[in-house]
C-alpha cells in the first residue's frame, strides 16, 4: 500500500464507518494519546521500566498503526499529501544533513 492509497482508504473508512472526522483539535489530542501509548511500550520493552500485568498484551505494531491512522486523518483534514510532504522532507534532510551525521563523533 502506498501512502497515497492509505490516505484514500482512511478517508473512505472515515466516511463510511467512522461517520465523519473528529475535528482537527480532537484528532491532535488523540494523536498525542496514541504517541504516548507507543512511548509507554518503548519505555517498558526497551527502557528500564517494567511491564505491569495489565500491560502484557500490548502490541507495539498496533499502537504504531494507531499513530499512523490518526496522522493520516489529520493530513486528510488539512489537505496535506503525505507522499509529497515526505519526499520534500527527505530532500530537505538530505541537503541539510549531508555530512552532519558522518561528522558526529557521538555516532561512531
Amino acid at each position: 500500500m502506498t501512502i497515497q492509497q492509505a490516505q484514500k482508504i482512511v478517508d473512505e473508512w472515515i466516511k463510511t464507518t467512522g461517520v465523519r472526522y473528529f475535528n482537527e483539535l480532537t484528532n491532535t489530542a488523540i494523536l498525542m494519546e496514541e504517541v504516548g501509548e507507543v512511548a509507554r511500550i518503548m519505555a517498558r520493552k526497551y527502557g528500564e521500566q517494567s511491564f505491569k500485568q495489565s500491560d502484557e498484551a500490548v502490541n507495539l505494531a498496533d499502537e504504531m498503526a494507531d499513530v499512523l491512522f490518526v496522522l493520516i486523518c489529520l493530513a486528510n483534514q488539512t489537505g496535506i499529501d503525505l507522499t509529497d510532504a515526505l519526499e520534500k522532507n527527505l530532500e530537505k534532510k538530505s541537503i541539510r544533513d549531508a555530512t552532519r551525521h558522518q561528522n558526529n563523533k557521538k555516532l561512531r
